[in-house]
């Protein structure tokens, strides 16, 4: 590793190709040719080459024997989950999930806040013949969804003015400060967040927080509820709306949270 640049940073070429191959990949579900990354990164081929070939001896890439096509491989899903919080939060709540699941016919996912974007990091589908749910590791808008608000909602003040000046940094522009506080604090107020999703017809997305033992809002446990028109989903919005706030509780106790009242639920936190 050579120093370089403004006193303090530092450079390491070979690291940050790594790393830039993976980022690019994310967004390339059918996978790239090496050429193909070298001209999206405007690098070359002989640049990269030899960073792929260990990448992928190292299991972090995998090619493909028809296309010659290279993706990320699940190792780097594995490592993030035991390098990281995930796997203790995935260990709390996929149990919750899937009877959350079972209990209301419909599909529920967890969301993390991840720099400037939520990250689904469990999901749990709809075990009937309809439903909608979101892949695992999809990017979410934590200024404007329902799962992104009540993290932001429930966050310490200065976390969540970091969380929102990063996710403005992604999508390029400026959030409507004043707007968003309104929304924040209409969601502390009644202890969750519900509203029609702004995307898919018939879709009503309901979020409640889960905390840790440190009182801190870990993540949102949220379910895209489907409305269907012939009225045979296996519950009322109000009754999933319940064992979802219960679902939530669960995670939270799980996870060492207590709660100050003697209400026993997360949406009470102060």
């Amino acid at each position: 590793m050579t120093r370089a640049g403004p006193k303090g940073t530092y450079a390491a070429p070979a690291i940050e190709k790594a790393f830039e191959i993976l980022e690019m990949l994310a967004n390339q579900r059918d996978g790239a040719l090496v050429s193909e990354m070298a001209t999206r990164l405007n690098r070359s081929v002989g640049e990269l080459f030899r960073v792929v070939i260990v990448m992928e001896q190292l299991g972090y890439l995998q090619k493909s024997a028809k296309s010659d096509r290279y993706t990320a491989a699940y190792k780097l899903l594995d490592l993030a989950y035991r390098a990281t919080p995930a796997q203790n939060l995935i260990h709390a709540a996929l149990p919750e999930m899937r009877q959350l699941a079972i209990e209301t016919g419909q599909s529920c996912h967890f969301v993390v806040p991840n720099g400037g974007e939520g990250l689904v990091i469990a999901r749990e589908e709809n075990p009937g013949e309809r439903g909608f749910s979101l892949r695992l590791g999809a990017a979410i808008d934590m200024v404007r969804s329902c799962s992104g608000q009540v993290i932001l909602a429930f966050s310490k003040p200065d976390r969540a003015d970091h969380i929102i000046a990063e996710a403005e940094a992604v999508q390029g522009a400026p959030a409507d400060r004043d707007w968003l506080a309104e929304r924040l604090a209409t969601i502390r107020r009644d202890g969750f967040d519900h509203r029609k999703s702004p995307i898919t017809h018939g879709v009503t997305d309901i979020s409640y927080p889960v905390f840790g033992f440190d009182r801190d809002v870990v993540g949102a446990l949220t379910i895209p509820f489907l409305a269907l028109i012939d009225g045979s989903q296996k519950v009322d919005f109000e009754t999933a709306r319940r064992l979802l706030q219960a679902a939530a509780g669960n995670i939270s106790a799980t996870l060492g949270y207590a709660p100050t009242n003697a209400v026993g639920s997360s949406a009470s936190r102060p």
